[in-house]
């Protein structure tokens, strides 16, 4: 087999900024790594993780799902473009989350933001209908509440049509109906796009950047790649 390479799937905007986020994040892995990272995406924009597979044919390839949750893209979309693919050599690792550095992270966000101690806070991530995935964002959630000592809520991005959590907006209304506190969002995004612009406007005192660019998510996704090597 050929030499090395990293391939960081994930989901894909047509927010400019946050494709380059993306890209940023991959090429601040490939320093930490001192390796080739790739980039592919599995919706919206290309190329996707098969056409950059056969692109990478007689390399060794680890494939890292750039999610932070296990819901149907990491689950069912890319074993599907794996398998699409004749590759010899394919390592997919586990997702991003939940991860105690991703909690921190979302802290460090809101601490940039502007939130103090005190203030109502809610976890915004994108949405998903995979109770698999809905578990993991509860267990952020419980991880973000130890460290910002309060119990936090859970909003979503994009609500799924049948179970699953209400809108960040709808969230954001409940909490300031019942305190006077203010209401900080913690943004569980990877980059910028469409959902981040979401919660921009859902009527927060307080808004998290995404975390795509922080230090410990270029940990994060280097730890998961040697990993992938012990393996």
């Amino acid at each position: 087999m050929g030499e090395a390479c990293t391939l960081l799937v994930a989901h894909g905007t047509r927010n400019a900024h946050g494709v380059a986020m993306i890209g940023d994040l991959a090429a601040s892995v490939a320093a930490a790594l001192n390796e080739e990272v790739r980039v592919a995406f599995v919706d919206v924009l290309g190329p996707t993780p098969s056409d950059v597979l056969r692109m990478l044919d007689g390399r060794r390839v680890t494939l890292i799902p750039a999610f932070l949750s296990s819901g149907y893209h990491v689950r069912v979309d890319i074993p599907e473009h794996v398998a699409a693919v004749n590759h010899s050599d394919v390592t997919v690792t586990s997702a991003l989350g939940p991860s105690p550095l991703l909690a921190r992270v979302m802290l460090d966000r809101l601490i940039d933001a502007g939130w103090r101690p005190g203030d109502q806070v809610v976890l915004a991530a994108a949405g998903s209908s995979d109770p698999h995935a809905q578990s993991e964002v509860r267990t952020m959630a419980t991880m973000l509440s130890s460290l910002v000592g309060t119990r936090v809520r859970i909003g979503f991005a994009a609500p799924p049509t049948s179970g699953g959590y209400p809108a960040v907006r709808d969230v954001v209304s409940s909490m300031r109906g019942q305190s006077r506190r203010r209401v900080a969002v913690a943004s569980y995004l990877l980059a910028d796009g469409l959902f981040q612009g979401r919660l921009e406007e859902c009527g927060a005192d307080v808004v998290g950047a995404p975390l795509g660019l922080h230090l410990s998510v270029t940990k994060l996704v280097c730890a998961r790649r040697r990993a992938a090597v012990l393996v």
